[in-house]
């Protein structure tokens, strides 16, 4: 297992990228090409003694792609740039898969650019984990593409339900389609006719609609919407996550000596919410849909974050989920032909 990390993307790169990566070599014995300004990638190995001896090499790059850049524009023109460098090793077979915290547009140009969708495909979809007293519900697209048609919503579930199998283990996962009530004939045209198309696909256990609620209750395996609605609930999310936390904290704080005491004996329990809540457990989103493995972290992504990461390209990989997509087009020919010519 060889993964390329965009050693220069995300708001503190390259330190904690690289961190995160010794850290990954360690935990998966996985071999890693750290993509970028070689100097500047030294100067923070410095820090790490026996990296060396880790599986971990340099591929020194020249540009960097910004956050505030056209991502179709950068890509193009920034040919020697750390993410378009480290796509390009997957393409050309030199590594197994491409982890980015950099430009979430930029990465998902990069993969379509670079690796091509996967024959059959109409758009790549990120998908998204999202934790619940389950486990982890599946949100896609999480940002890819904020205006899709049907059948990209349909192919987003369709793949979503293989990587559920495939990664976290989940048999014949339950796939929902994300609306704002269960009836079948809810929603907007877009939701109606997507509906309609899931109810005829022989390859996923569609469950009807999920309603935002159904979510974080764990409802459904996998929750299906376009990028511009899925990016909202994961923000929402995040948000809402991290201002429970905040809250807990402070009413402790306020409550007096009793308080204290309480929390000091619920400090276990309070640390594996936290742990459970914390986005840096899973780290990174795969794009569906590409051929070959593009994981997307977010852009303050720290250390551990990274190292989840890597720890997901790992699983996708192990997971064989590429073949597994391709086999399920098989499957659905109709679908695939019309994916196409969408």
């Amino acid at each position: 297992m060889k993964i390329a990390v965009d050693a220069m993307g995300g708001d503190y790169a390259p330190e904690q990228i690289v961190f995160g990566a010794v850290r990954a070599a360690k935990k998966y014995h996985c071999d890693i090409v750290l993509v970028g300004d070689e100097q500047k990638i030294r100067d923070v190995l410095k820090h790490e003694n026996g990296w060396e001896n880790l599986g971990i090499t340099i591929h020194h790059t020249t540009e960097v792609i910004e956050m505030d850049e056209h991502p179709a524009e950068a890509v193009r023109s920034k040919k020697d740039s750390s993410l378009v460098v480290a796509t390009r090793l997957v393409k050309e077979g030199e590594c197994d898969a491409v982890l980015s915290a950099g430009s979430t547009g930029a990465a998902v140009t990069a993969a379509q650019l670079i690796l091509k969708r996967i024959r059959g495909i109409g758009r790549p979809t990120i998908a998204t984990p999202i934790p619940t007293p389950k486990g982890a519900t599946l949100l896609l697209d999480s940002g890819a593409n904020v205006d899709s048609k049907p059948i990209h919503l349909v192919q987003s579930g369709m793949m979503g339900a293989i990587y559920a199998e495939y990664v976290f283990g989940t048999k014949n996962p339950k796939v929902g389609l994300l609306n704002i009530g269960e009836e079948e004939t809810k929603g907007n045209e877009q939701a109606k006719e997507t509906y309609a198309l899931l109810k005829e696909m022989h390859t996923i256990n569609f469950g009807g609609n999920a309603e935002g609620r159904d979510i974080p209750k764990g409802n459904f395996d996998v929750v299906i919407c376009d990028g511009f609605v899925g990016n909202v609930v994961l923000k929402f999310a995040e948000g809402l996550a991290k201002t429970i936390m905040k809250l807990i904290k402070e009413a402790i704080k306020d409550g007096g000596v009793l308080a204290k005491l309480g929390a000091l004996m619920l400090m276990p329990t309070l640390k594996k919410l936290g742990k459970r809540l914390d986005a840096s457990e899973y780290g990174g989103a795969p794009l569906l849909g590409v051929n070959g493995v593009c994981i997307i972290s977010h852009g303050s992504s720290n250390a551990k974050s990274i190292c989840s990461a890597i720890g997901v390209a790992n699983d996708y990989v192990n997971g064989n989920v590429l073949e597994h997509i391709r086999d399920a087009l098989t499957q659905e020919e109709v679908l695939a032909d019309e994916g196409e010519k969408k």
